[in-house]
């Protein structure tokens, strides 16, 4: 078959070399704390004032106990040095730590570089985990003296009472659970066991024999930049380029092509786990220095593949998130990113379009200017509140409709193709049955089958089943 007509009917490997929690919770369960993960947001009610920490301002001045209730400024963002040692981040991006200056017990939030002096221990009642006490770098414990004054300056035990100013009341409000969470979480000397035997495990030949026989054609891989990194940045840890490696000799042996999709950027391009982010911070492309570093990873694995037959497509980003990531910035990079790509191979070039406030033609004239290029947009009757109380049918409907719409809206005939990079069939239906969501599924084929380049289920495998295309399959909810 030419090349140039095939149309693309694939499946995402998530979950593999980009860690997400949700596909695969038990990688988590054995880290020591795993609720003290980088990026979890913790907020500290002190026993002795009945209000909660707080960064004054959002950080730059001091930490007061003075807030009822809990949001933002209350909020304190692990960083992880181990187990039980960590550095607090607030809101607007300073470190919780002593003041340099007079007598150094005051609790304050300005440094912007963390070092010793904002390195905190957090010690929990052995029968009660959600009383803490924070014992600070000078060694003594943090106390509320009143409701506007937080030094370090408690010494001693605590009989953990009520009137114990050094206690307080710890409520999580949940975090990331991506590559950097669970490398960092086992830590140097038991990640490398954990990641490899993960990877060795996950996918395998077999899953490549199974998506050859089952009507597929091609594999969506999601890389961390790491991967392409030798040696391997910490805490991120050796062994995914090895599992590349398989994959492409796993595709080659069964027919199957590969797009090599850039899930997780330097710096994060969307704040989220997938693309392992340490904080929820958004960082990529904000500067010419990160935009390079990524072209780099991107030349390294199209030079590493480009002899391999399979290789069928490079995706320069996943998912860039408006407005932090900006469309200069991206412009900047595609640009520099199809070069790179072009060095080496003639694959397809894929540019994603924005999450977030954006056009979704806002890429076609760049792309059009590329030879073989792509807009990847994933489609999900999720992630809004448009979706939350549609019906069955008016799923089903908003498929045949809006996603028709959208898909014309981006479609030229001189244009770049176009592929659904991500999609499910999985919605907000409530006891929906097997032949409601064969309906939904085959709605989708048929609309998203249009696309010009083609489709990617979201994911191989997945605990949720609807999620998992394999369980899908062997189910009899799509037949493809």
């Amino acid at each position: 078959m030419d090349n140039s007509s095939l149309r693309i009917k694939a499946v995402n490997l998530g979950g593999w070399l980009v860690t997400e929690g949700w596909i695969k919770p038990s990688l988590f369960d054995g880290i020591p704390n795993n609720d003290f993960l980088d990026g979890t947001g913790l907020q500290f009610k002190s026993v002795t004032t009945g209000k909660y920490l707080c960064a004054e301002t959002g950080g730059g001045t001091i930490i007061v106990a003075n807030r009822t209730a809990a949001s933002g400024w209350e909020t304190f963002s692990l960083w992880r040095l181990n187990e039980t040692t960590f550095q607090f981040r607030v809101f607007n991006k300073q470190f919780v730590g002593l003041n340099n200056n007079g007598n150094g017990i005051d609790v304050v939030a300005v440094s912007t570089t963390p070092g010793k002096s904002e390195t905190f221990e957090i010690v929990r009642k052995s029968d009660d985990k959600s009383r803490v006490r924070i014992r600070a770098p000078n060694g003594f414990f943090l106390q509320a003296k009143s409701e506007v004054l937080v030094t370090a300056d408690f010494a001693g035990n605590s009989e953990w009472g009520d009137n114990d100013p050094s206690v307080f009341v710890m409520k999580n409000s949940g975090g990331l659970q991506g590559e950097f969470q669970v490398t960092n979480g086992y830590g140097p000397q038991r990640a490398p066991q954990i990641m490899r035997n993960h990877w060795n495990t996950f996918i395998v030949e077999d899953d490549f024999k199974f998506i050859s026989t089952n009507g597929l054609n091609a594999v969506r891989i999601p890389v961390g930049w790491w991967t392409a990194s030798n040696p391997t940045p910490k805490p991120y840890v050796e062994g995914s380029l090895q599992a590349l490696d398989n994959a492409f000799l796993w595709a080659k042996k069964y027919g199957v092509k590969i797009i090599i999709d850039l899930h997780a950027a330097p710096g994060s391009q969307n704040g989220w786990e997938h693309s392992s982010s340490r904080d929820g911070s958004q960082e990529w492309g904000k500067t010419d220095e990160n935009i390079l570093q990524t072209v780099d990873v991107i030349e390294f694995l199209t030079a590493r593949y480009a002899k391999n037959p399979s290789l069928y497509a490079v995706e320069l980003i996943n998912e860039p998130l408006a407005p932090g990531a900006s469309q200069e910035s991206l412009n900047k990079y595609y640009k520099a990113g199809y070069e790179a790509v072009r060095k080496h191979s003639n694959a397809y070039v894929v540019l994603s379009n924005r999450l977030g406030p954006a056009d979704p033609r806002e890429f076609l004239s760049l792309a059009s200017g590329f030879m073989r290029s792509v807009i990847d947009v994933h489609y999900y009757n999720l992630f809004s509140s448009e979706f939350d109380s549609m019906t069955v049918q008016q799923n089903i409907d908003f498929v045949h409709t809006n996603r028709t719409s959208q898909l014309n809206q981006i479609t030229t005939s001189n244009g770049p193709r176009i592929l659904i990079g991500e999609w499910v069939a999985e919605w907000k239906v409530n006891g929906a049955t097997k032949e409601e969501y064969q309906k939904f599924a085959e709605a989708q084929l048929d609309v998203y089958g249009r696309a010009t380049f083609g489709w990617a289920y979201w994911a191989l495998k997945n605990v949720n089943n609807h999620w998992s295309l394999e369980w899908m399959i062997k189910n009899g909810y799509i037949k493809l």
